[in-house]
């Protein structure tokens, strides 16, 4: 992967050459940033770059013997470290080279890829991934070899966050005082959920949300996108490229939630429970983990442009056709007395559903709570 395929973040990318030009590569990084805004093919470009046999002051060639094996993830001094669950063909001490190749096949993909859609690459048992201990000593076995082919050795730990205890305490060593030419890539969501003394091991680098230039030219690039959706899109993705392209790709999906919401405040405003019972129970069982969090995340979308409609403010309301015929004669329900108790039950609805509770139970407990907060 080159800096020229990467969305956006030039001064980053201008930043991470010059360590390279100058000299200054640190042995620990620590690539902190949202998610879909690009650390990990940043963090494989960076690397890319480094290791080119023929590099120019912008990017890597793209052409030689490195950057060919870069391109497909499989130089053999490229290593990485990710996430990973048991699953019914790795049933105990899960490693990140069990699943090397749909790795490769997954970020091929889409770079841009978040934890959860990773994990249900490989398994579809709604489990939580995690690096353990036995990723560690991959980790120190792999880096203890001497480089096959290129100036450094890379480790790209993807989501470091994710870490076990002791995981994270047996790499504490090896992270100051790394074999020669040894470059460890460390890319977190979460970089609070680090162990302090894993930071202060690296160097941190803030990456920030992708501006809205950059990414409406890279979507006009992948996408037919209507201009007058445009900033609809750009408002609704906030500098997530994945969730840009969710929005564009998943128009289907997008209805589906659009039916859901309309026929949830319904049912909820008109206190009908036997129905609402139902809409749980479907809601539950037909839509995936991973559905069911954006679902949630629609309706806090929903609520919040609803909201500012009752400010006379449309200019700054994002909203499509449907959406905006619906929230014409829906907008006065929501309101300064009930904003905030609607804002914190979606949120905790979505974070059980993220914990693996049980979605029927979230879901009635939710319907549950707008009838109340509906009536507000």
């Amino acid at each position: 992967m080159q800096f020229s395929q990467v969305i956006g973040q030039n001064q980053y990318k201008q930043d991470l050459q010059e360590l390279v030009q100058q000299n200054r590569i640190s042995h620990a990084l620590l690539f902190a940033a949202p998610e879909g805004a690009g650390a990990l093919p940043l963090a494989i470009a960076f690397a890319q770059y480094i290791n080119c046999e023929n590099k120019t002051e912008t990017d890597s060639c793209g052409v030689c013997a490195s950057c060919v094996k870069y391109a497909k993830l499989q130089h053999p001094d490229l290593h990485f470290a990710f996430p990973v669950t048991t699953t019914s063909s790795v049933k105990s001490n899960p490693v990140s080279d069990n699943f090397i190749a749909q790795w490769r096949e997954a970020v091929l993909k889409q770079p841009y890829l978040n934890v959860d859609m990773w994990l249900e690459t490989i398994s579809d048992d709604n489990k939580q991934g995690s690096i353990q201990k036995e990723e560690s000593k991959e980790i120190l076995r792999k880096l203890q070899l001497k480089t096959y082919e290129a100036e450094y050795k890379v480790m790209i730990i993807w989501m470091a966050e994710k870490m076990n205890e002791t995981c994270a305490n047996k790499l504490l060593k090896i992270l100051e005082e790394p074999p020669a030419k040894t470059l460890f890539l460390l890319i977190s969501e979460h970089p609070e959920e680090l162990m302090a003394t894993i930071i202060s091991r690296t160097q941190l680098i803030r990456i920030p949300k992708i501006d809205n230039q950059s990414m409406a030219e890279a979507l006009h690039r992948e996408f037919s996108v209507n201009e007058a959706d445009m900033p609809t899109i750009l408002h609704n993705a906030g500098g997530n490229y994945l969730k840009a392209v969710q929005l564009l790709t998943t128009d289907e999906t997008n209805d589906n939630f659009y039916d859901y919401f309309t026929k949830l405040t319904r049912l909820a405003y008109t206190k009908n429970l036997p129905e609402l019972t139902t809409l749980s129970d479907e809601l539950a069982t037909k839509l995936g983990r991973e559905k069911q969090k954006a679902f949630l995340e629609y309706c806090l979308t929903m609520f919040r442009e609803n909201f500012v409609l009752n400010y006379k403010k449309p200019e700054i309301v994002y909203l499509y056709k449907n959406e905006k015929e619906f929230s014409e004669r829906f907008h006065p329900f929501i309101n300064e007395r009930n904003i905030s108790a609607l804002t914190k039950s979606i949120n905790e609805a979505h974070y059980h559903i993220e914990r693996n509770g049980s979605a029927k139970i979230i879901f009635f407990d939710l319907c549950l709570k707008l009838i109340v907060q509906l009536r507000k």
